[in-house]
């Protein structure tokens, strides 16, 4: 299952140049073992999540002098202020969505692509919104090197979801807010889930919000810190 990704790929660096990357046998080595001790041993079990962590390469989404550090277990700084998060929040935000593969999933804040990446190795479609066009440009261009064409792509507010292809039969919310946007509940198809920190800029609570018609029904996952969501329905919302 090592075969993901190709041998060699460009993508954008930090500086607009093309930067050369292979997945070598220590790359592929320090992602297992990411794998087995950052995410098996706390607990994330689902076999299709953890295939897919192991396969992709997470050092594609980083800048090249972080390459020996791109498994460890912590976030990394990305372009534009934004970040990468650490492995164990994305299996836990991707574990959370519970989804099944044929299902359709909107992503609100692509970064660097390496959760978009993931979401589209488990699921149908995915359809992803970021506010910074310079991100998503070279989001894209990493994703279509590694072959996932099942992606599309939207330049704008995320915290106004993306209307035209809803609902969804899940969200994920990369970027923290003081309230949920009430654009992504409405977005939410029935028994979806919604996937999203909420709370003050320093600390936020990963929360999981279910549709069960009407009705939605709330549950904590745990704390956490992420990057504020920007947007009408974004971090200003709700700020004293």
């Amino acid at each position: 299952m090592d075969d993901f990704a190709p041998q060699s790929a460009t993508a954008p660096g930090s500086q607009g140049q093309a930067a050369v990357w292979f997945d070598s046998p220590e790359d592929r080595r320090r992602r297992h073992d990411m794998v087995r001790q950052q995410i098996l041993a706390r607990g994330i079990r689902q076999p299709r999540l953890i295939r897919a962590m192991a396969r992709l390469p997470r050092h594609f989404f980083t800048h090249s002098h972080e390459r020996l550090v791109a498994y460890d277990d912590h976030a990394m700084p990305s372009d534009h202020g934004q970040t990468i998060s650490q492995p164990l929040i994305v299996a836990v935000m991707t574990a959370a969505l519970d989804a099944r593969p044929q299902q359709r999933i909107l992503e609100i804040g692509t970064g660097t692509g390496y959760q978009t990446a993931l979401l589209a190795m488990l699921y149908a479609q995915i359809f992803t919104v970021e506010h910074v066009r310079e991100l998503s440009v070279a989001a894209q261009e990493r994703l279509q090197h590694l072959g996932l064409n099942n992606i599309s792509y939207c330049v704008g507010d995320g915290s106004k979801g993306w209307e035209a292809h809803g609902p969804y039969d899940g969200i994920l919310v990369t970027a923290g807010a003081v309230v949920v946007p009430e654009p992504l509940l409405a977005q939410l198809a029935d028994g979806g889930r919604l996937i999203i920190p909420i709370g003050k800029q320093k600390l936020q609570m990963l929360k999981q919000f279910e549709r069960c018609g009407q009705e939605i029904r709330s549950t904590d996952i745990l704390e956490c810190r992420f990057v504020p969501l920007v947007g009408e329905y974004g971090w200003q919302l709700g700020r004293s």
